[in-house]
């Protein structure tokens, strides 16, 4: 998956956003639940807040939502994550599979606001959800922290290689002791 930054500026404060467009997450064979991969485990462990993105012409991309929240409850079983579905290819209104009415819906099981777009016709609709999920981010934080906290910054993960490979140049060099090594 890409790792998307922007920076922009809410309430008088510089926002710095790290977006981890996940790869494909799938249904197992038909059931509840979800098919996914190491890289988004990883991604769900260091996001602070989480936009769950389906096409209203593809009820399958719907329909992985519910069994995804759920993953994602099981790692962060306690935390008050914020969230945010968005309904993409709003465009596309002829080919619809999924309603408004069921989004809305699955939007309050889920605890988050809904939105629908379309990111083809008008980026504006995606660039304000986006805001709002930021500006829900920087009062969670500022709650947990029991005051606002000034310049949110959303770190973003280090790559798994560069770490495995920091970690096996360590080991090589603390196994070596202080004898001269060659890299």
């Amino acid at each position: 998956g890409a790792l998307y930054s922007r920076k922009f500026t809410i309430d008088g404060e510089q926002i710095s956003l790290q977006v981890q467009d996940t790869p494909f997450v799938s249904l197992e064979d038909d059931t509840d639940s979800i098919c996914c991969q190491e890289q988004i485990n990883r991604s769900i462990y260091w996001a602070d807040g989480f936009v769950f993105v389906y096409s209203i012409t593809d009820y399958e991309s719907f329909r992985v939502l519910r069994p995804l929240h759920q993953h994602i409850r099981r790692i962060h079983p306690n935390a008050n994550i914020p969230l945010l579905l968005m309904a993409n290819k709003g465009d596309l209104l002829r080919a619809r599979q999924v309603s408004s009415k069921e989004g809305l819906q699955l939007a309050g099981e889920l605890g988050g606001p809904y939105c629908e777009v379309s990111a083809r016709e008008n980026g504006e609709g995606v660039h304000e959800a986006f805001q709002q999920l930021c500006q829900e981010l920087s009062r969670s934080i500022g709650s947990a922290n029991g005051e606002k906290r000034r310049g949110l910054h959303l770190v973003r993960p280090k790559s798994p290689n560069m770490q495995d490979l920091k970690r096996r140049l360590k080991q090589a060099l603390t196994s070596k002791g202080k004898s001269a090594t060659t890299l």
